[in-house]
C-alpha cells in the first residue's frame, strides 16, 4: 500500500495522438490531441486554477499559453484521485514538444506549483 506524501503532491502524465484529418502538412499545420492525468499523491486535497504551457516546434518557436483552469474547469482533486481531460495543440513543425506547469491551491489555501513534464508531440514514423 502506497503511503501518501506529507503535504502537498501531484503527479502529471501524458499522452498524446497526431490528428492527420486536421493536419495541413503543406501548410505547416500540424494538430495534435493530448489527454492529461494529474493525480493527488499527497495527503491533501488541491484544486488546479491556474494553467501555464510552453509548446515549442522542432524550429524552436515557442507558444506561450496562460489562464485559468482547464477546458474551462478548476477540478478539485482529492488525496488518491485523479482528474483526466483532452485537449488540442498546432505547430508548424511534424515534431514538437510541450512542458509547462498547473497552478495548485490546497483547500486551506496553500499555493503550490505542478510541474508538467516535457513531453513529445510526433508525427508517427517522422524522426527528430
Amino acid at each position: 500500500m502506497n503511503t501518501p506524501a506529507p503535504g502537498p503532491s501531484i503527479q502529471i502524465s501524458a499522452e498524446t495522438l497526431y490528428l492527420p484529418d486536421q493536419s495541413e502538412p503543406g501548410g505547416e499545420r500540424y494538430v495534435f490531441a493530448y489527454t492529461i492525468t494529474i493525480r493527488n499523491t499527497g495527503a491533501l486535497p488541491a484544486r488546479l486554477v491556474n494553467r501555464h504551457w510552453l509548446i515549442t516546434d522542432a524550429n524552436g518557436k515557442v507558444q506561450e499559453v496562460q489562464g485559468e483552469g482547464v477546458v474551462g474547469e478548476q477540478p478539485h482533486i482529492l488525496p488518491g484521485q485523479e482528474h483526466q481531460y483532452s485537449s488540442g495543440a498546432v505547430i508548424e513543425t511534424p515534431v514538437g514538444t510541450m512542458e509547462g506547469s498547473y497552478g495548485m491551491r490546497t483547500d486551506d489555501g496553500a499555493q503550490f506549483r505542478a510541474d508538467i513534464p516535457c513531453f513529445r508531440l510526433a508525427v508517427p514514423g517522422v524522426l527528430h
